[in-house]
């Protein structure tokens, strides 16, 4: 997604990652036709006119408002506790193309990584970049936001979607089938996701003090980074185009 404030006079330009997507990883050069997506809603179709050395300029050709999804799925929060390594980029990205809301990443009592305060703006900025990539990737006209929480309990006080669901695996009779399909379907969903330990009880409960209903996948124990890509899927299929 570009910001609308760089299309001037008929042209647009750029550096940085949208540079280093067109000409580094779609190898695009002079001549060749682009779409942009603006946070405003507009596609603008141009022609590469221009590749130097850090920057690409597009001439815009015309512009038109953007197709809205059609996807009749409701919004979908990812609520994942923060992972160690660099599995957190998986989830983003998988995450953002199977057609996430947003993602609230938290610190769970059990996660092994963890970001100091000094740390949060600039881990932020990292995640942002990685949706805002991946949605370039896979033609999204918008980019899922990613916000920060230092604790489940910051994430339990502002969750306000109308189905509110954690995966644990200390459930045993509730099935996320049934959480699923009993009933209608919701206007927006948020899905809480441990880390490798899993999560805490005082966690469990917070969230369920909160709304979240405590689900089960069964006799399946998924990995954190497999999880969220499994109920994304399974919630397309059931509610949206998949």
């Amino acid at each position: 997604m570009i910001n609308s404030r760089t299309i001037r006079d008929g042209y647009a330009s750029f550096d940085g990652d949208i540079y280093n997507h067109m000409v580094r990883v779609l190898r695009l050069g002079t001549g060749d036709a682009v779409e942009l997506a603006d946070e405003k809603g507009f596609i603008h179709f141009g022609i590469i006119n221009q590749v130097a050395k850090e920057w690409v300029a597009v001439k815009i050709t015309s512009s038109c408002p953007a197709v809205q999804n059609d996807s009749t799925a409701p919004r979908i929060t990812i609520c994942q506790a923060l992972p160690k390594g660099d599995k957190i980029d998986l989830i983003l990205q998988k995450g953002t193309e199977l057609g996430a809301h947003d993602f609230w990443i938290f610190g769970g009592r059990r996660s092994v990584a963890k970001v100091r305060e000094d740390q949060q703006n600039s881990k932020l900025e990292r995640w942002n970049r990685i949706t805002a990539e991946a949605s370039r990737q896979c033609g999204r006209s918008d980019i899922p936001e990613v916000t920060w929480r230092p604790s489940a309990v910051e994430a339990g006080n502002d969750s306000s979607q109308e189905l509110r669901l954690i995966l644990w695996e200390g459930e045993r009779e509730h099935s996320l089938k049934d959480a699923l399909t009993n009933g209608g379907k919701p206007s927006s969903v948020i899905v809480s996701i441990g880390p490798e330990g899993g999560f805490d009880p005082l966690e469990v409960r917070h969230f369920s003090q909160h709304g979240f209903k405590p689900v089960t996948l069964g006799s399946r124990i998924l990995r954190t980074e497999t999880a969220s890509v499994a109920i994304l899927a399974i919630m397309q299929y059931i509610w949206g185009d998949m």
